[in-house]
């Protein structure tokens, strides 16, 4: 795996169904090495800080490889890196295979897989299409939330290196539909794991105990 891209925004406010918002998903690629604290990357920005941002949502990674189909589906050959909202566009980042709790090594920051994403409305509005959140969630391939456990820089062209992977979990791809796709089978299986994971963050522990 290997940083392909670095994104960040400051909030921005655009016009929605006669509404005025505000919204941090217009991540924008850097060409210099940034500083990553616990709560995100320098110089980047959440406007809705009740669902966005935090601690269990300081880093997004997303695949660079989801985009050629993403390309095709959205019509848009030209769809830049960051337009999904992330942070990081990882090659080869893989949801099957992440699991809540693995460490990654990117720079000189250590993160940790703690939830998968959910798309809100905003992701149509940066993808120009209102469909998309519902077609995104259907994919299961949602990319990865990380908690940083280890503060310090990372550029592109940083190899992504998993450090640890942690036993009895679940991958991010398996949580997601699970939760979100009720032909799944066992999905109260992998509910229970993962309510026992130190590493999956509170707001995914009270979505899972209720549906317990």
């Amino acid at each position: 795996m290997k940083v392909i891209s670095v994104n960040v925004s400051a909030a921005a406010k655009v016009e929605y169904n006669g509404e005025t918002i505000s919204t941090g998903i217009f991540k924008k690629p850097l060409n210099n090495s940034v500083n990553v604290n616990s709560i995100g990357l320098a110089g980047d920005e959440q406007a809705d800080l009740l669902n966005h941002g935090g601690a269990y949502k300081a880093v997004y990674g997303f695949s660079s490889d989801h985009y050629e189909y993403w390309r095709q589906i959205l019509e848009n050959p030209n769809l830049p890196l960051g337009a999904f909202g992330e942070n990081l566009s990882i090659s080869n980042l893989d949801e099957s295979q992440m699991c809540i709790g693995d460490r990654l090594r990117v720079g000189t920051c250590l993160l940790e897989v703690s939830q998968p994403r959910v798309p809100c409305f905003k992701l149509g509005i940066a993808l120009g299409n209102t469909h998309a959140p519902k077609l995104f969630t259907k994919t299961f391939r949602t990319g990865v939330y990380f908690r940083v456990l280890e503060e310090g820089a990372l550029a592109q062209g940083d190899e992504v290196v998993k450090t640890f992977s942690a036993p009895n979990s679940v991958s991010v791809e398996a949580l997601f539909q699970a939760y979100f796709d009720k032909s799944y089978e066992g999905a109260k299986a992998v509910f229970l794991k993962a309510l026992k994971l130190d590493g999956l963050a509170p707001e995914w522990k009270e979505k899972l105990a209720k549906r317990v």
